[in-house]
């Protein structure tokens, strides 16, 4: 019998056989390289100024609702807004408004613009959520434990209380706000029964890294942090003599390297495959509830999970600082934002928190995936 060659049976054998190279390929690591949609994938900026952006259509937003948030954004005082959809910029715009135009606590806050035009501004409170991650890498490289006393990284006579009184505080009473001390670190309370949001107490917190790393707080925060993820423009600056009783150093910093920060919090410690905040159960701990006394925070970050901003996702976490200074945080939406400027003209900045993330998520279209 002789073997006819069939058109429809030569396809069928060549197909077999391409597929069979294909598998044999991708054995032995042979990678295409065809388009890939990588909306849902993780980017991290590289130290330039290039920034990867994502189109609101394409990541499943509602492009022209997302512009009316901005708007609305700084139309009540904000001068930037960065939104990071899984690392990209989904949304970035600044306003330019003559800063002796904004309240007299601004001006003092206010360190300038960087080549760009973007406004450098100490951050406050936001920088207590940087010192939180720089303590939980101290601890992870055995220079500290936040049970211990604070008197063992400081010596005795750190606060203005007995040397009884102070051996009871622990790192973690001063990252949690429960020391018991008010602004003048005098004993007003036992520790862990008092919640008091304490920017004194929280500035030994700081010096605790600068004894237990023989570095200045300058320098630690650069080599662990900012210089590992990018942020280039932030600095620790000297604050005026009126506040520094409080709080020497501002954090001076820009809407894009705080948004770096964000993104690192987001990665879970992890920046581009190197795992900056090893010490997970530190990291877990600090953006969830620290104790009971005020639900709403962890260690030197603010919880979402006792729905404080109720138009949030309740994964939602943030670092904040006066005049509504923000960096949210909300996993479960792939989101990073930033918000930077004045004190948003309204009653209060929680106010500010629940407008704005109302409209960001009626941009965000029901069919979005994450």
């Amino acid at each position: 019998m002789r073997f006819v060659e069939v058109p429809c049976v030569r396809f069928y054998l060549v197909a077999i056989l391409l597929c069979l190279l294909a598998t044999i390929g991708l054995a032995q690591g042979i990678r295409s390289t065809p388009s890939v949609d990588t909306k849902n994938e993780l980017y991290f900026p590289g130290v330039s100024l290039a920034w990867e952006t994502v189109g609101p259509v394409k990541a499943g937003w509602d492009s022209m609702k997302l512009d009316e948030t901005l708007a609305w954004a700084g139309k009540v005082g904000s001068s930037g807004v960065v939104v990071l959809f899984n690392g990209r910029i989904l949304a970035e715009q600044y306003w330019d408004e003559v800063p002796t135009k904004r309240s007299a606590r601004y001006q003092r806050m206010f360190m300038g613009v960087n080549e760009q035009g973007q406004p450098i501004e100490d951050v406050a409170s936001v920088q207590k959520s940087v010192t939180s991650i720089l303590v939980g890498i101290a601890q992870q490289n055995d220079l500290l434990r936040i049970e211990n006393p604070v008197s063992e990284y400081l010596g005795v006579g750190w606060s203005n209380s007995t040397p009884q009184q102070e051996s009871r505080i622990t790192l973690r009473h001063l990252l949690s706000m429960t020391s018991g001390l008010n602004e003048e670190l005098r004993y007003v309370a036992p520790v862990g029964t008092r919640w008091f949001y304490n920017t004194a107490a929280y500035a030994k917190s700081r010096d605790c890294l600068v004894s237990v790393s023989g570095m200045s707080i300058h320098e630690l925060t650069r080599e662990w942090l900012t210089d590992v993820i990018g942020s280039k423009e932030s600095k620790w600056t000297p604050r005026p003599a009126g506040i520094q009783a409080l709080n020497a150093f501002g954090f001076s910093t820009t809407a894009r390297d705080l948004a770096r920060v964000g993104l690192l919090m987001q990665a879970e410690g992890n920046w581009a495959g190197n795992q900056v905040l090893k010490d997970a159960g530190f990291r877990v701990a600090s953006t969830r509830p620290s104790q009971r006394l005020r639900p709403s925070y962890g260690y030197f970050w603010w919880s979402n999970r006792s729905h404080r901003i109720n138009t949030a996702p309740l994964d939602t976490y943030s670092a904040n600082g006066a005049l509504g200074r923000r960096v949210y945080v909300a996993p479960s939406q792939g989101l990073v934002v930033v918000r930077l400027g004045d004190e948003p003209k309204m009653t209060e900045a929680k106010n500010f928190d629940r407008e704005f993330w109302r409209r960001l998520m009626a941009a965000r279209l029901p069919t979005a995936s994450r």
